[in-house]
């Protein structure tokens, strides 16, 4: 069979074009790579940043650093990631608010699923039922019939508009029927004080700020807001063993490129993230810190991210949250 002399010249064409791009790709890393937090020091997503920095920087053979961008509910480091150049040198890990925000913004500049390239799905941070030490309930249940009978007494703390907090009890509101009172904080440790003080009755903290209130016996945990129990507090029932059918409410995330990363690129950060997230040591610090490891491939976090947007928004559109 003779093949026309016009398809060899066109193949030939495209893996001249192709060439530098796989070439750049096999030799990657060549220099230090960059990993954008849009969030403070100390919480989940930049404690997962230098863990798993370090692993990348030992395995990949060239420096990682961390490069925290907070501010504006997360947005100004996610834009700034967005507009990176495309060439790997440049990744981002991402929490909860990355598929809220979508729904509360008008203008982000970027869209959680158009604008960048998933590279693996590295973790839960569970939510934890946490009550004032001044409400007799002792299970999710007894909590809820509690609240209904004492409306004047329902005031639920939470960490500000678009929050995990505050998602987390508009799901609750929705579940339950009850009438509750949101009171929004600037964070945990501004909201803990009221909570013990019973001056708010529920806190839906992340376990990684809660935990230490409910060992210590300032609080009262009653449920885990994730399906499975998590292995920091393994005798701590979910919501849903206890009734709440299906509510699961946490703040998760992982890593990114911007738009474009070649995927040559994308998979070997991807081997490299997960390998480091199956290291001993690294699962040690990490469920320390409250923090549930997860793993896979890049289409297993771009479905977590799709169906993650469809849930958000159906529970911002239902609770009248109105964008900005």
């Amino acid at each position: 069979m003779q093949i026309n002399p016009m398809f060899k010249t066109l193949a030939a064409a495209a893996c001249l074009a192709l060439a530098p791009a796989l070439a750049s790709a096999q030799a990657y890393p060549t220099r230090t790579i960059k990993i954008i937090v849009p969030a403070p020091p100390g919480g989940a997503i930049d404690t997962l940043a230098r863990v798993v920095g370090d692993k990348l920087s030992a395995s990949m053979g060239q420096p990682v650093i961390v490069d925290n961008k907070p501010g504006a509910s997360n947005n100004i480091g996610t834009d700034a990631l967005a507009k990176a150049a495309p060439d790997g040198y440049t990744i981002g890990i991402v929490g909860g608010s990355h598929n809220i925000n979508k729904f509360l913004f008008k203008n982000l500049g970027w869209d959680p699923e158009k604008s960048f390239e998933p590279i693996v799905y590295t973790h839960v941070v569970p939510l934890i039922f946490a009550i004032s030490p001044q409400v007799p309930a002792k299970t999710l249940p007894e909590f809820v019939a509690w609240m209904k009978a004492n409306p004047d007494k329902a005031k639920v703390a939470t960490s500000g508009r678009g929050s995990a907090q505050e998602m987390a009890a508009e799901m609750f509101r929705m579940a339950t029927g009850v009438n509750m009172l949101l009171v929004p904080y600037k964070g945990s440790s501004a909201a803990h004080p009221d909570l013990l003080a019973g001056r708010t009755v529920l806190y839906i903290d992340t376990i990684s700020a809660i935990q230490s209130q409910v060992k210590a016996g300032n609080v009262r945990g009653i449920a885990v807001s994730t399906l499975k129990r998590t292995p920091a507090l393994p005798d701590l029932p979910t919501a849903d063993e206890q009734g709440l059918k299906g509510y699961d409410a946490n703040t998760n995330g992982g890593f990114l490129a911007p738009a474009g990363t070649p995927k040559a690129i994308i998979q070997k950060l991807n081997a490299e993230i997960n390998a480091a997230l199956k290291l001993p040591d690294v699962r040690a610090k990490l469920e320390a810190a409250g923090i549930d490891i997860q793993g896979g491939t890049p289409q297993d976090y771009a479905a977590l991210i799709k169906s993650d947007l469809a849930k958000w928004g159906k529970v911002i559109k239902e609770a009248g949250i109105p964008a900005e």
